[in-house]
């Protein structure tokens, strides 16, 4: 077991109207505060999702955990093998190593708050996935990257099977 002590000696107070957004609907993601900002502890954003949009395919993190939270709506999860549907106010933790996705259940929306633990600087992740939303990189390029972000993609039938 290993024990993150953060670096920072300063509250981290991230207003709603400061935060960087990527995207646009039908998937927008709050940036809220990068590893840098919690000194190693934590990332965390805020992710919307309207009428069944997905929100991340299936993969895991070999260094840590991801939390999310289910702020308004009805949202799709992998944990491992097990398909969750979770609903206002539900959490689901997935531990490192764990192939999880999320996304809207079929037809619904879903405000999901994402923690990660500890922290990797993410936030440059998620520009370089609104550059390929934009086609100004090719999907290919996240394989290049998976070690930097700690984000390593794979196949999961469970996954393909309640997507579609």
């Amino acid at each position: 077991m290993s024990l993150i002590v953060p670096d920072f000696d300063e509250s981290v107070v991230v207003r709603s109207a400061d935060a960087e957004v990527i995207g646009r609907a039908p998937t927008t993601i709050r940036l809220l505060a990068d590893s840098s900002s919690t000194g190693g502890a934590l990332s965390t954003q805020r992710v919307s999702l309207t009428n069944g949009a997905d929100g991340a395919r299936p993969h895991h993190h070999s260094r840590s955990a991801e939390l999310f939270y289910v702020l308004d709506g009805t949202a799709q999860l992998l944990s491992g093998e097990q398909l969750v549907t979770a609903e206002r106010g539900d959490l689901v933790i997935v531990p490192p190593g764990l192939a999880h996705a999320f996304a809207a259940a079929p037809g619904e929306d879903a405000d999901i708050l994402i923690v990660i633990t500890p922290g990797v600087e993410r936030f440059e992740y998620f520009r370089h996935l609104e550059r390929i939303a934009y086609g100004k990189v090719p999907p290919e390029s996240l394989l290049e990257v998976q070690e930097l972000y700690d984000t390593y993609f794979l196949d999961s039938a469970t996954w393909s099977d309640a997507r579609g």
